[in-house]
């Protein structure tokens, strides 16, 4: 494996490394979640050759291809990896498939006691594919393109790995950790462990930044979320900081709330995702000060495209104008998303200037 951390050196000169330090640019360096996907035919040709979708993942030259794709096609300031949050799981020796029409399904871990079939010994071994598609995108970005690596966050990955499945409510998670604090925080401890070394080896690939997705974050009490959101990712950060301390890590508490504060002051995250809901009024004098922001614009204004669509992209930039931002959605690109639409917002991003 190619360890690409002599090069980090070159980092400061890349728009979304500089907005990521709280740098306020020119215009905001811009990446979209799900910005390959099903809405790109070139995508879906590469999907069918694939076989299933974890084949794809673990498919080194299909999967750097998918995240070349809007790159090459929207010029982004950021290549996301092409992977998914499950793949920790998986390499922890979960079973884990993904069914037509359903999606993702894995065996239950229901108690602590289950926790005996999963190991952290051969994570890397089961995950060389991925950190091999880091190697292939980091030698083909453009020099000022911002390669970003990720992972799923404790509590988000945790849900689906006790409910073998996603859940409207999270109710097996929460479950489980209100009826055995002490049994899921092992189950928690386990993910902080696989996912810091996962991160690291996703760093040493190539990996400019890193995110971890907390989809599942919103709707906690607060006593839970500061338990299994705060301190995970704040654990997360601090044993990051020891390995690579230039590291910039965004975090995304998807739907937290009036938890999106005490969130970026416990955890130490240097830039935060946003979701649609947060005022961004409130985001710029409340959180920009603390770290540098990502968002925000609603994943249903690139389907309908046009003024509306260009409107609030203004305005979203207009309102974190003064501190570090990156410009994203506030969620990820829905399949139906006509990619005339993305090439018309990365246009209007490119030529905006505050």
């Amino acid at each position: 494996m190619i360890d690409a951390s002599s090069d980090r050196k070159a980092l400061p000169g890349k728009p979304l490394v500089r907005a990521a330090r709280g740098e306020a640019l020119e215009r905001p360096p811009f990446w979209f979640m799900r910005q390959a996907g099903r809405y790109l035919p070139e995508y879906r040709e590469v999907r069918a050759d694939a076989g299933s979708f974890l084949d794809l993942c673990y498919n080194p030259r299909l999967a750097a291809e998918v995240t070349l794709q809007p790159v090459r096609r929207f010029g982004t300031d950021g290549a996301i990896l092409f992977s998914d949050i499950l793949v920790i799981p998986h390499a922890l020796g979960q079973h884990l498939e993904f069914r037509e029409g359903e999606g993702p399904w894995l065996e239950p871990i229901t108690a602590e006691a289950e926790l005996a079939r999963l190991s952290c010994d051969r994570i890397h071994d089961r995950l060389s594919p991925v950190y091999e598609t880091v190697e292939r995108v980091r030698a083909a970005l453009p020099d000022d393109v911002a390669l970003i690596g990720f992972a799923g966050a404790p509590w988000t990955v945790a849900t689906y790995m006790v409910a073998g499945r996603g859940t409207p409510d999270q109710a097996p998670a929460r479950d489980w950790a209100y009826r055995d604090p002490a049994g899921f925080q092992r189950l928690i401890e386990m993910l902080v462990d696989a996912t810091v070394r996962y991160l690291d080896r996703q760093v040493r690939a190539g990996a400019d930044i890193v995110q971890l997705f907390d989809s599942w974050a919103g709707g906690l009490p607060e006593s839970a979320f500061e338990r299994w959101v705060i301190a995970p990712t704040r654990a997360i950060v601090e044993r990051l900081r020891k390995l690579w301390p230039d590291l910039p890590i965004i975090g995304f508490p998807r739907a937290a709330g009036a938890f999106y504060e005490p969130y970026v002051r416990a955890t130490g995250v240097d830039v935060v995702g946003l979701d649609t809901g947060v005022p961004l009024q409130w985001a710029a004098r409340t959180l920009q000060p603390m770290a540098a922001v990502q968002g925000n614009l609603d994943p249903r204004l690139p389907i309908v495209g046009g003024a509306a669509m260009l409107d609030e992209a203004r305005r979203i930039m207009e309102a974190f104008s003064s501190g570090g931002h990156i410009f994203n959605l506030g969620h990820g690109f829905v399949p139906q998303t006509p990619p005339e639409n993305v090439a018309q917002l990365a246009d209007f991003i490119r030529e905006w200037r505050r």
